[in-house]
């Protein structure tokens, strides 16, 4: 999947790092191909007549008046492509929101794919959900829906609460994104702005039968934080949503409909979410079909077919992602030194996500910010850092992430550009293009976290 192995191995003039360059790319490979979303979707999924069956139950199909086929996300298109080849003609109807460009990107037949934006929403994404909206009105015990979720899926399916609008959203996940705040603070503030997510979608399509199969990109996998949780009990409270704003000093700017409604909830004016014992929940199943972990994992067994020692450290790593950057740095300078935590030629493996607290007006995204903070520990290291999204697609940028080895400073200082200076200006992107180490994919199709890959010999 990596477009541009060739010239990220050519791009160092020792070796040793050609060849972690080249393993590196293996290795990333590998994991992207571990958390193919197509099939994902048929080993979660088997039909035996008119049996389908999923981890934890079965339905039978021929007592089943309609299947409606509905959901957001990266991995949207891939993942309605295994639905329908495993139940074709028997699904009724279906709608499914992806990212903006790659709608057309895989062919389908009973379920149309929309595409939507992301990471802000836009009135595509709006239109997309009140599809889905009208295809599950008036379903019945009879009737089965099957829902896609999957990483990007709370900004693809925006639908706002009763006295809010698209712009309010809008304007809020910008403001969100630039304070810094995780994954999980900030679906907590989306579930109680939307008349969708946090389990609203499941109280609308109840009493139907609803198997929802969730590609998770969230630590941890909670299902009531992957694309938001349109089907499942909300672990989070309208006091929650308001105690992240007021976290990170935003009460005064925020629209003021998201303030009003907050403060509404959080006083119990306007009704909480769905929660745990709810009766809407008694027909719903939830499977994380592929996760980071799984992504993490098949990295791991490549690195060790390549000759490593391989460790997966973990797939919990969050935190500002220039202060990450170092600390992997230091993983690496700690291998080469003393051969810790596994002996060389090693290869450690980590999963996680970060976050961006954006000061600067550069262009980049968290992985590119995680490489760029690492590059001054790394210098003169026999060693290498390579770290990707594994939806290919690293903040509002066409690079999936970068990669820096013992000789990347040294190269970037004959160029001119001073990692600092790009720090500072949150411009990660803008350094590593002249420096040709961006990681290139193109939309993968998938979306599980981000993925880091330590390489030292």
């Amino acid at each position: 999947m990596i477009k541009n192995k060739d010239s990220l191995m050519a791009n160092s003039s020792d070796e040793i790092l050609q060849r972690l360059r080249h393993d590196a790319c293996l290795v990333l490979d590998g994991a992207l191909k571990a958390v193919d979303p197509k099939e994902a979707v048929l080993n979660a999924l088997s039909l035996d007549g008119d049996i389908l069956s999923y981890e934890g139950g079965s339905v039978d199909l021929s007592k089943t008046k309609k299947i409606v086929v509905v959901g957001g996300g990266k991995a949207g298109g891939l993942m309605t492509k295994a639905v329908e080849a495993l139940l074709g003609k028997r699904i009724t109807s279906g709608y499914v929101n992806v990212l903006k460009g790659t709608e057309d990107s895989v062919k389908t037949g009973r379920v149309i794919l929309r595409g939507a934006s992301h990471p802000i929403p836009d009135h595509e994404g709006m239109k997309g959900v009140d599809k889905m909206f009208d295809l599950t009105n008036g379903l019945t015990k009879r009737d089965l829906v099957i829902t896609l979720m999957s990483g990007g899926g709370s900004a693809l399916m925006p639908y706002p609460a009763s006295g809010m609008t698209l712009e309010d959203m809008r304007e809020l996940t910008g403001i969100l994104l630039k304070a810094g705040v995780t994954i999980n603070e900030l679906n907590s503030v989306r579930k109680h702005i939307s008349g969708f997510k946090g389990g609203q979608f499941a109280r609308h399509v109840y009493p139907a039968r609803m198997i929802n199969l969730l590609l998770s990109d969230v630590i941890g996998d909670p299902i009531d934080i992957i694309a938001s949780g349109p089907t499942s009990p909300d672990e989070s409270s309208f006091m929650e949503a308001r105690s992240v704003v007021v976290k990170y000093g935003l009460l005064d700017e925020i629209p003021e409909n998201v303030l009003t409604r907050l403060n509404a909830g959080t006083n119990g004016m306007v009704p909480e979410t769905p929660k745990p014992g709810d009766p809407i929940f008694e027909n719903v199943s939830n499977l994380v079909i592929a996760n980071n972990y799984m992504a993490a994992k098949a990295a791991s067994d490549v690195a060790e077919e390549l000759g490593y020692n391989s460790l997966l450290l973990s797939t919990h790593i969050e935190g500002e992602a220039r202060q990450v950057g170092v600390m992997f740095a230091g993983i690496a300078r700690e291998e080469q030194s003393r051969g810790l935590p596994v002996s060389r030629p090693a290869a450690i493996i980590i999963g996680g996500e970060t976050t961006v607290s954006v000061k600067g007006e550069g262009k980049g995204g968290r992985n590119q910010e995680v490489a760029l903070g690492a590059i001054r520990k790394m210098s003169g290291l026999k060693g290498l850092i390579a770290t990707l999204g594994t939806d290919g697609i690293d903040g509002p940028t066409d690079a999936a992430g970068a990669m820096v080895d013992g000789e990347s400073l040294t190269k970037a200082l004959g160029l001119g550009l001073n990692p600092d200076v790009f720090l500072d200006g949150n411009d990660s992107y803008s350094f590593f293009e002249p420096m040709n180490d961006q990681i290139r994919t193109g939309p993968t199709g998938t979306n599980v976290n981000d993925l880091t890959v330590i390489l030292v010999r």
